[in-house]
């Protein structure tokens, strides 16, 4: 099917998406200097915006920024789940055909927060579910978005010894309770190219899991399979990470429109 082009919204959507990238309000002139659109143009939409309360106008100023309905979307998308709703069919198609119980988490400060939740009939029993918030650097979902996000962010996130906890003694990995050891080892996920956690959120069950990237590459949630050990060869790891992957695409272009 052949893409249809309606020139009005197009450009109202790439002034609303400026507007949201700046770091305040800016000029009409600047506007339509940065879109490469008339002066004219950019008046008559931002009028339109402002009516509807998407814009606001700062007359003293003689600027221009984001309006209270503005405001209103991003809690209208937090009250809908989008994230949940994309995301549940397509890890319970993944259980389905993988046979391990998976898990679906976002960034929650220092936490990932597990949003969906699918089990297997007799599979592990696991202290994740809906709402309950795990320390990042100890699951693997929380893993492969911190190896995901740059050095710096990483740094500032776990600053020092006091931003790592322990749910126990760890007996197939070594304990993270320094920036060195969880930069080892998000070094090794990115090499790897999915994370590994064994034993660190509960002794005798693993999992992997890959990050779901936005269309800027930035880690906005994990997908994730945890099972028994013993019940999945190391080696069939990387097999597993593909599946999560495919499933991670997927969800990306299903939350953006296109690929990360």
């Amino acid at each position: 099917m052949s893409e249809v082009k309606v020139p009005a919204a197009d450009q109202t959507l790439r002034i609303l998406q400026l507007l949201t990238t700046s770091r305040g309000p800016l000029p009409a002139s600047m506007i339509a200097t940065q879109l490469e659109l008339p002066r004219s143009t950019v008046y008559h939409l931002l009028a339109a915006l402002q009516e509807h309360g998407f814009v606001m106008h700062l007359p003293e100023e003689r600027r221009y920024g984001l309006g209270i309905a503005a405001l209103e979307l991003g809690s209208a998308y937090a009250r809908q789940e989008p994230l949940a709703r994309l995301g549940r069919p397509l890890v319970a198609a993944l259980v389905h055909r993988v046979h391990a119980n998976g898990h679906l988490a976002v960034p929650h400060g220092r936490d990932v927060l597990y949003v969906v939740e699918e089990r297997i009939p007799g599979g592990a029993a696991l202290v994740s579910d809906v709402d309950v918030r795990l320390p990042m650097h100890l699951t693997a979902s929380g893993r492969a978005i911190l190896a995901a996000l740059p050095k710096a962010q990483v740094r500032a996130l776990f600053p020092d010894r006091a931003a790592f906890v322990h749910r126990h003694d760890v007996a197939g990995e070594q304990h993270i309770d320094r920036y060195s050891k969880l930069r080892s080892v998000l070094d090794d996920t990115v090499t790897r190219g999915y994370a590994v956690e064994r034993g660190a959120v509960t002794e005798g069950i693993s999992s992997v899991a890959v990050p779901v990237l936005d269309h800027r590459s930035w880690p906005v949630a994990a997908i994730a399979l945890t099972f028994r050990d013993g019940e999945v060869a190391v080696d069939a790891f990387d097999g597993l990470a593909a599946e999560l992957r495919a499933a991670a695409e997927l969800l990306s272009v299903r939350i953006h429109g296109r690929p990360a």
